[in-house]
């Protein structure tokens, strides 16, 4: 037991708490915003989050928990503060969500040629450990927030990661929402529930996508996006396009 705690050590560097905030336009609750560095030292490596929370002023007993993983930034850093039209707009309505800083400035840079799937696949493994990495230190620093209804999230790279996630650690998170994952191939499977958006411009690598008899078979939600391309998933977008997401995600959220 001793080895395993050593193994998930979590040190708090850095606490940075925002006032609660309205969120302007469709706001249910206050959000407040937390950033947090954490330290993985099985990996001895830095994972920043930021947990965006709804003030509700009471916990709700099946509060569910959105972890989310942001797309490709080449190492600049602030990522994961990122995505706020999608977070910000969560956490209003009542989810606990979760942002993950998934590259540092001291890593690799993402490999842009060669066969993607696999050159790639250390970066998704690395982004799935940050995920479970995260997911263990909440519950043990923060059990105020019930982690036992996660949906993960992801843009792009992020999606790949996510797509992988329930790959490696089965029975974990109860959906995945993949916005525009290209590489990575959706996991064919009833539990977690799978969702994805797909964007008008970038098609997915082959095997990625279910086929129609999968779809129906797992129970699977693919939808098109004819009016939003892929780098208009995040802040970029326009009202309309964030709105968009930001309906069909929830709906994903309520089935």
């Amino acid at each position: 037991m001793h080895s395993l705690l050593h193994l998930l050590a979590l040190v708090l560097v850095v606490s940075y708490s925002t006032p609660s905030r309205p969120v302007e336009g469709h706001s249910a609750f206050p959000v407040r915003l937390d950033t947090l560095q954490l330290y993985d030292e099985a990996r001895q490596r830095a994972v920043p989050i930021a947990i965006y929370s709804p003030e509700t002023g009471k916990q709700t007993a099946q509060q569910q928990v959105v972890i989310f993983s942001h797309g490709y930034g080449a190492n600049k850093g602030g990522d994961y503060l990122a995505y706020s039209y999608l977070t910000d707009f969560l956490a209003s309505k009542g989810y606990v969500v979760v942002s993950i800083q998934h590259e540092l400035p001291t890593d690799s840079l993402l490999p842009l040629e060669g066969n993607l799937q696999i050159v790639r696949r250390p970066f998704w493994d690395r982004g799935a450990r940050n995920i479970l990495f995260v997911i263990n230190a909440l519950k043990s620093s923060h059990p105020e927030i019930a982690m036992d209804h996660i949906t993960l999230i992801g843009h792009s790279n992020g999606g790949d990661m996510t797509a992988l996630f329930p790959q490696l650690y089965p029975d974990m998170v109860d959906r995945i929402i993949t916005l525009d994952n290209r590489r990575m191939a959706l996991p064919r499977t009833a539990h977690p529930k799978v969702y994805s958006l797909r964007s008008s411009d970038q098609p997915a690598d082959e095997g990625v996508l279910p086929s129609a008899d999968e779809i129906s078979k797992w129970g699977m939600t693919i939808t098109p996006l004819p009016t939003i391309t892929h780098n208009e998933m995040d802040d970029s977008a326009n009202d309309l396009q964030r709105k968009e997401i930001q309906n069909h995600i929830l709906t994903f959220l309520n089935n």
